[in-house]
């Protein structure tokens, strides 16, 4: 049985997780083509250069897709029972749980608007959305 599984880093992904320790959302940019990319690479996934470098964003996303996990898997007791599907406003998407709100229908609707937070989870930050507060 998986107990407290959780990431870990590699020389690709450590970027990542040291800006999560920090309470920062970092993802690469390319700069001979200026677009943001994820998963992890040295290269650029859509031009292929190696110009690549680590950068803060917004943490501003939007609800791509989701599914509500009605049966906890064991070992992932203390996970959101939303895992979603999230469009960063820079582009890349993230698989992540969607916190903060009961995990029903009517209150996920598709292109909700959410931000970054992050939870602490068996010593390691995880990057989770939550959505963002209406502003007035």
């Amino acid at each position: 049985m998986i107990k407290n599984f959780m990431p870990r880093p590699t020389p690709e992904t450590a970027p990542y997780w040291e800006a999560a320790k920090e309470g920062e959302l970092r993802v690469q940019r390319c700069a001979s083509c200026g677009r943001h990319y994820f998963y992890p690479r040295p290269f650029c996934r859509y031009c292929a250069s190696s110009d690549v470098s680590w950068v803060r964003v917004s943490g501003r996303a939007r609800l791509v897709s989701y599914v509500i996990n009605r049966r906890p898997v064991p070992g992932f007791e203390d996970v959101s029972p939303v895992i979603a599907l999230v469009e960063l406003d820079e582009g890349p998407r993230l698989m992540t749980n969607v916190v903060g709100v009961e995990p029903a229908p009517e209150n996920l609707p598709l292109d909700l608007r959410l931000r970054v937070t992050f939870e602490e989870r068996g010593g390691t930050m995880l990057p989770v959305f939550e959505p963002e507060e209406e502003r007035a």
